[in-house]
């Protein structure tokens, strides 16, 4: 085409026949649109793919969002999130297809928008919303999300990744059945039956989706096809909890095994999913913040949580993986004011219980200790910030829409470091 282009519109010799330049110029448009289709046509469709439990799934109702505004570093997430009248956007450039229990279907499908977090009567979100806002910036392009994630999985069971083989009981696991005066072979059939269910129910949706991507995104050209471009994993809590499996938790070494398995979770999806070198982020558990950080309350937990947070980042540092494989230190997100101001409406709690025991007095003296206690205790200010910005407990990351924004955008920005 360049060369017609050329031979058309080089200066003519004084016999030749001479373009016009209206001709001219419309040969230019034409091939320059020509070139445009062409371009298009022959990207593939990026595919990402979101996988994990409850914190993937999101907890952080709608109404977290209005907490994004008061922090001037987070308050352009919100304008990427929201129209001006406060409705949440609907992306155009984005779909998803998300696991969701609560619809008839299992399955949640559609452009992105508000909404694609757990399940429940009001709309929430998870990482998946900020991810593919930021994502799709990266790309310059049309993007799909697959997002398969279930609250309280493990890794050790349910999500656990053919080549880490069998799980097998510790001694101290054995020990305690027998008091419990457990059939040991029935409680090993029950874990065979449940080991890996979930990292085949993975595979089952992504390949389902993969394998009709028009059904999720109308516009989806199949001659180009598509490209798994990068893998976001953002688990933990029930491993980290399961002193069962992890008998010695907090001390050093403690958590090796989730490193084994979690590494061989990454070249077994790799190796299912026939990409080699997929993109892959670990979304480093980090409820509660930096442990440095951590008050006197948390102290108990610095440890466990340390050792955990270690297990989890080390496949990363592993050289098969080195500049496809990266950790995200989700601790880094963490509200440490909003997580005070939780810790301090405690007292409030605390106080209601003593009074409720107090049987001299009544209801309206109750309430108006309570009032005093609160407005000795917090601000306005810091109790719009109370009301706007939490909706769960701490390892729901307090179910945030600012923490857990931050994070999604974070999984984006490390994904798109390593294309």
């Amino acid at each position: 085409m360049k060369a017609l282009l050329c031979i058309l519109l080089q200066r003519p010799r004084p016999d030749s026949l001479q373009l016009t330049q209206t001709m001219k110029l419309l040969l230019i448009s034409l091939v320059a649109l020509l070139g445009v289709s062409f371009s298009l046509s022959a990207k593939p469709l990026k595919v990402y793919l979101l996988v994990g439990q409850s914190n993937m799934q999101g907890h952080a109702a709608e109404r977290t969002l209005g907490h994004l505004e008061m922090d001037p570093k987070t308050a352009p997430l919100l304008k990427a999130i929201q129209n001006a009248d406060g409705s949440a956007k609907v992306h155009d450039q984005i779909w998803i297809s998300s696991i969701e229990t609560s619809e008839e279907s299992g399955v949640k499908e559609g452009k992105l928008t508000v909404g694609y977090g757990a399940g429940g009567r009001d709309p929430k979100i998870g990482p998946e919303l900020t991810f593919g806002i930021t994502m799709q910036k990266h790309a310059g392009e049309p993007i799909l999300l697959i997002k398969a994630s279930w609250g309280g999985k493990s890794l050790n069971t349910d999500f656990r990744p053919p080549s880490s083989g069998a799980y097998v009981f510790n001694e101290q696991q054995i020990e305690n059945f027998k008091k419990r005066e457990k059939d040991l072979a029935e409680v090993r059939q029950e874990k065979i039956n449940s080991t890996g269910v979930y990292y085949r129910l993975m595979l089952e949706h992504i390949r389902k989706v993969l394998g009709d991507i028009k059904r999720v995104y109308p516009a989806y050209d199949a001659k180009a096809g598509y490209e798994v471009a990068g893998f976001v994993w953002f688990q933990g809590w029930n491993d980290m909890v399961d002193g069962g499996t992890y008998p010695t938790r907090g001390q050093p070494g403690s958590y090796d095994a989730y490193s084994k398995n979690l590494t061989h979770f990454i070249r077994d999806v790799r190796k299912d999913l026939k990409a080699p070198k997929l993109p892959f982020v670990i979304g480093v558990m980090g409820a509660g913040g930096p442990i440095t950080k951590y008050g006197p309350d948390q102290k108990r937990y610095a440890g466990i949580h340390g050792e955990f947070r270690k297990a989890m980042a080390a496949p990363a540092k592993l050289p098969e993986f080195r500049g496809n494989v990266t950790a995200v230190l989700t601790e880094n997100y963490w509200d440490g004011e909003l997580s005070e101001l939780v810790d301090r409406r405690g007292r409030i709690n605390a106080k209601r219980r003593e009074l409720s025991k107090d049987k001299s007095l009544n209801r309206e003296q109750r309430d108006k200790a309570l009032a005093e206690l609160n407005a000795k205790l917090f601000t306005k200010e810091e109790l719009k910030i109370l009301e706007l910005g939490v909706s769960n407990a701490a390892y729901h990351y307090l179910g945030s829409a600012k923490i857990l924004g931050q994070i999604g955008k974070a999984f984006a920005d490390a994904l798109a470091r390593m294309n």
